[in-house]
C-alpha cells in the first residue's frame, strides 16, 4: 500500500471540503480550489468529519501511482487555502530590474526589449524593490509554475551569476579562462 496515500488528510479549522462525484472542492480564507481525481481512486470524508481518506480500487501499477498523488494534491489544496504558498525571486545583474504595472510584470534582464508578462488569475505578485519579486497564491502548482517561468527567462549564468534566481539559491561559479 502507498505510504503517502494511506495517511489521512486532516481538515484544518476554517476550511470547508465538499465532495461531489469525483470533484473535490476546498474553500478557505485564502481562496477556493477544485480538483477532479481519477477513476482509479476514491475520496471519502471520515465519520468524524475532520479527516479525508483516499483509497484505490485495485492494486494495479497505475492505481498505486494515482493513490499517493491524489492524496498529496488534496493535502496541498487544503494547506494552500488555509496558509497560502509563496515563492521569492531575486534578480542579479547590472541594469536588471522588475516592476509591476497593473496586471503586467515588466522585466529588464539584459535583452534588447523589456519583457511583459501577464500575471495569472489567482496569483498576487509584488515587487518590494526592483531586484526582488514575491509570488503568492493558494494554488501550489500555479505559484511554482509562474516562478519557474520567470526564472527560465534568464537563468543564472555560471561565470558572473547574473540572472533570475530563487531567494537563497546558490549558484556555483566557474572560473574564467584566465584561471588556467
Amino acid at each position: 500500500m502507498s505510504r503517502v496515500g494511506r495517511n489521512p488528510i486532516a481538515i484544518v479549522d476554517g476550511v470547508k471540503v465538499a465532495i461531489a462525484d469525483r470533484t473535490v472542492s476546498v474553500e478557505g480564507p485564502k481562496g477556493k480550489l477544485t480538483f477532479t481525481h481519477r477513476d482509479e481512486v476514491s475520496v471519502a470524508v471520515a465519520e468524524d468529519g475532520k479527516t479525508l481518506q483516499v483509497s484505490r480500487k485495485n492494486d494495479e501499477r497505475e492505481s498505486r501511482a494515482y493513490h499517493g498523488l491524489t492524496r498529496a494534491l488534496i493535502n496541498n489544496m487544503i494547506l494552500g487555502v488555509k496558509n497560502g504558498y509563496e515563492k521569492k525571486l531575486e534578480i542579479i545583474g547590472v541594469g536588471y530590474l522588475a516592476a509591476i504595472k497593473g496586471k503586467i510584470l515588466q522585466l529588464r534582464v539584459g535583452y534588447a526589449n523589456e519583457l511583459h508578462l501577464p500575471i495569472p488569475e489567482g496569483l498576487d505578485v509584488a515587487c518590494p524593490d526592483q531586484t526582488h519579486v514575491n509570488i503568492k497564491g493558494c494554488d501550489k502548482q500555479a505559484v511554482g509554475q509562474f516562478a519557474a517561468y520567470i526564472r527560465s527567462l534568464r537563468k543564472p549564468e555560471p561565470y558572473k551569476g547574473k540572472g533570475v534566481r530563487y531567494l537563497g539559491e546558490k549558484v556555483k561559479l566557474k572560473p574564467g579562462k584566465s584561471a588556467t
